[in-house]
């Protein structure tokens, strides 16, 4: 950054003599370079900066410790937005005026003390506007500094602690990401579900590298169900906190985004997460007012150069574009509620609300000591085992091997989970799905033999047996039956127009009716002289 003689080079000398006015000082030149040099000289003295700053009000001693917080320089958009603008005016203006003896803002008592300025510097998001201290004044300041109480603490964390009622009802954090990650891998094999971008789950599959291009790979699938619990939530966790791909913003409820504008979604992750760190493990923390501290203190945390126009978001329920800072609450800070719901889907964050079923209020940061214990994310108590019915039904346990629960699932339809079991059923469209995928019935066997330790219903085995060697070997249909009172009638028919509707004979006097033919058979019957009676029901829906 540039230091104090640079930044008020382009000054005039009414300027350096307001600034000299309040540190007490009387510029002896009349020439503005050697006032300059006369007025720096001043300014970067060790005991003048230390006399200015205890004289200095408590809200500008806040700004100007942001700023030293921030590395010296905050953007403009941001610093004017809390601690006020400076007005603009030429040196006539600004000397019948006197706007330093009747500041409008703490940007301007801090203007004409000469400790800030402001000047557009390159960034990785383009030219932007900051407010800053002088290099050379800020290395003065921080030396005073150390010495002297400053208004804030660099590293103290925003909001307070939640109120009773605001962590009534605990939800705690669990790691059940792991089996809803088993279930979608597993019906992504089978075809059976739809990838979705719009989906989570699937966006932090695809940003661990456990799917690509919508389809699981093999080998990272392979090793992610036979991680042990705390290892595959890390694998998880470590992917969010890396991904450029998974874009909160992109991925909030009740909101759509439109257009071809980017944001920045890993380094959003990265300054709130640093915000969420100084946060005290273990202790309940107030949602709402961390929110509104951001709101305060960093509100454009996510826009560039503080823009909330060009963005192109609007509310699902009514299509109203959320476009300006007044919207901040249902966009940014919905944005930062999302992250700690995401946080607490990883097991990270445990929630709370002021009573069951209510929107969370409170969250609370759970130790890294308890957070690799995997069993802290379990209910107690648990049972990992596979029951298997003769029926063919199928029970595993939720903490059973998910690479197991992956290998039956892909065999079976599921139905639905219930007290931490899932549960699936055999049976021939099943086999069938699954032998189009290359797998055979003899491998489900097996694996329900090693894993139940023999314990399979004697009737399922040679259920599966046969099907291994004969495939289907029943069949359940609805078929349409002509039924006549008389064989001759049958002949008469079968001879007849109509034969060519006739599927298999059943009998001397019933025919199967091939699937569509029902009124082309009793148009023909008619013509014969020969009334069919039937269901109507029946004849409308083949029809």
């Amino acid at each position: 950054m540039p230091d104090l003689s640079q930044s008020l080079q382009k000054s005039d000398i009414g300027h350096l003599r307001i600034i000299a006015e309040f540190w007490g000082l009387e510029l002896e030149s009349n020439d503005f370079d050697s006032a300059l040099e006369e007025l720096c000289a001043s300014l970067l003295d060790l005991e003048s900066v230390s006399e200015t700053l205890d004289i200095l009000q408590a809200p500008a001693k806040t700004a100007l410790t942001e700023l030293i917080n921030s590395n010296g320089r905050i953007e403009w958009s941001v610093f004017a937005r809390k601690h006020g603008e400076i007005r603009e005016m030429g040196a006539g203006k600004r000397d019948r005026e006197r706007p330093h003896l009747k500041p409008a803002s703490t940007s301007e008592i801090l203007f004409y003390r000469g400790l800030i300025a402001k000047a557009f510097f390159e960034t990785d998001k383009g030219l932007q506007e900051f407010a800053y201290i002088p290099d050379d004044l800020l290395e003065v300041i921080t030396e005073v500094g150390a010495t002297h109480a400053s208004p804030l603490q660099k590293n103290e964390p925003l909001g307070r602690p939640a109120t009773p009622v605001e962590k009534s009802f605990e939800i705690p954090a669990d790691d059940f990401i792991l089996d809803d990650a088993t279930t979608y891998l597993a019906a992504l094999r089978m075809n059976s579900v739809g990838a979705t971008h719009e989906s989570p789950l699937h966006n932090l599959l695809t940003a661990s590298n456990i799917i690509k291009k919508n389809i699981p790979q093999t080998e990272t699938v392979k090793t992610f169900l036979e991680a042990n619990r705390t290892d595959a939530l890390n694998t998880l966790y470590q992917a969010w906190i890396k991904s450029d791909s998974f874009n909160e913003l992109r991925l909030i409820p009740n909101i759509i985004c439109e257009g071809e504008w980017k944001n920045q979604p890993q380094v959003t992750r990265e300054f709130l997460m640093n915000l969420i760190n100084d946060i005290p493990q273990g202790k309940w923390w107030s949602i709402n007012s961390f929110i509104k501290s951001i709101k305060e203190k960093f509100p454009d945390f996510q826009r560039p150069a503080g823009d909330y126009d060009s963005w192109f978001i609007k509310r699902e329920s009514d299509g109203q574009y959320l476009r300006g800072f007044a919207y901040w609450d249902s966009v940014d800070g919905a944005l930062i509620k999302y992250l700690i719901q995401t946080l607490h889907w990883l097991g990270k964050v445990d929630l709370a609300s002021s009573e069951e079923g209510k929107e969370f209020t409170a969250f609370r940061i759970k130790s890294q000591v308890e957070g690799q214990k995997s069993n802290d994310l379990r209910p107690e108590p648990f049972d990992k085992k596979i029951l298997v019915s003769s029926n063919g039904k199928i029970s595993v346990s939720r903490y059973f091997s998910r690479a197991v629960r992956y290998q039956i699932a892909r065999f079976c339809n599921w139905e639905e989970e219930k007290n931490n079991e899932y549960h699936y059923f055999i049976n021939a469209k099943s086999l069938k799905r699954a032998n189009e995928q290359g797998l055979k019935a003899e491998q489900l066997l097996n694996l329900l033999v090693k894993y139940t330790n023999g314990n399979v219903p004697p009737a399922l085995v040679k259920a599966l047996k046969n099907w291994n060697a004969n495939g289907s070997e029943a069949r359940v249909e609805n078929l349409v039956v002509l039924r006549v009172n008389k064989p001759e009638v049958m002949e008469e028919a079968r001879k007849s127009k109509a034969g060519k509707y006739f599927g298999e004979l059943l009998s001397p006097t019933a025919v199967i009716i091939k699937s569509g033919a029902i009124q082309k058979v009793i148009e023909i019957f008619a013509e014969l002289g020969l009334l069919i009676e039937g269901d109507e029901h029946d004849k409308n829906k083949l029809d």
